[in-house]
């Protein structure tokens, strides 16, 4: 005898099959689509400052970010903002171009290979997190931290995003020098640049702790190795990671930078 076709088999089983998912989930059927809703990727904005360490995003960190949010299944969007670069860097020699003058989007396009829109577009709605890489773009573009320390001013869009992704109780991660951006617009938030001394220039920059405590936030000492290398404020949803703050090998930092990645994405419970 032929069995019968498919259609048949599900027919005359699709009582029993009803009454079998019924049992396997509380809920009933529902819960099985409203579970399929829940596996949804997590939307995550990553907010970029420019293209090249000394005055903009550090290529690296950036690159570490997408990997890993690509790694986590996240959908990924990038912004900058609209402005011009507060200084341009000739990085073959560590020098100002006099001469020169770069706007903070357009440059920040080349990272995320055009596919950018202006912060002024960025909606806590439309995302479950925000990320930050580092570069001094973050200190001299989304703020004037690299002039003016404690007393820096923040980037209004910047500043924007953080309190609204604050308010909405969605993770935000930062990391190398971006955590003073939280310092400074989220009181009392906890961060970590890494050490609090320069420890025979391995903590080149370990300065940046101290303007931390005076903004008023907690900073937390970090590793920027897998061990210890990401502090989470639970509180705040701040997740934050040494990165380049710290001179050590390249892995390091892309580890690090994994380690804050999933704690953000292990935020949003998606």
């Amino acid at each position: 005898r032929r069995p019968p076709p498919p259609s048949a088999m599900l027919t005359s089983r699709g009582p029993a099959l009803c009454t079998a998912l019924r049992r396997a989930a509380p809920g009933g059927l529902a819960s099985f689509h409203s579970s399929a809703r829940r596996c949804r990727a997590a939307r995550v904005a990553v907010v970029l400052s420019g293209c090249g360490v000394y005055d903009g995003t550090e290529i690296h960190e950036a690159s570490a970010v997408l990997v890993h949010l690509s790694r986590g299944g996240a959908e990924v969007h990038m912004y900058a903002p609209d402005v011009p670069q507060m200084h341009v860097i000739d990085h073959s020699k560590g020098q100002p171009a006099e001469a020169e003058s770069r706007n903070v989007l357009v440059e920040s396009a080349r990272i995320a290979r055009g596919k950018i829109a202006s912060l002024a577009k960025l909606t806590t709605a439309d995302h479950d997190a925000v990320i930050f890489p580092g570069g001094f773009g973050a200190a001299k573009n989304l703020s004037t931290f690299a002039v003016d320390g404690k007393d820096c001013k923040v980037n209004r869009e910047v500043e924007r995003v953080l309190k609204d992704f604050h308010k909405a109780g969605k993770p935000i991660g930062l990391c190398c020098i971006s955590p003073v951006l939280a310092a400074k617009v989220l009181s009392g938030a906890e961060v970590t640049v890494g050490h609090e001394e320069e420890e025979g220039g391995k903590w080149p920059y370990a300065g940046t702790a101290g303007a931390i405590k005076e903004l008023g936030a907690k900073h937390c000492v970090k590793e920027v190795t897998i061990s210890f290398p990401a502090h989470v404020d639970t509180k705040n949803k701040v997740v934050t990671t040494p990165a380049f703050m710290c001179e050590t090998a390249l892995h390091h930092i892309f580890d690090g930078i994994g380690a804050m990645v999933k704690n953000v994405l292990k935020l949003t419970g998606k």
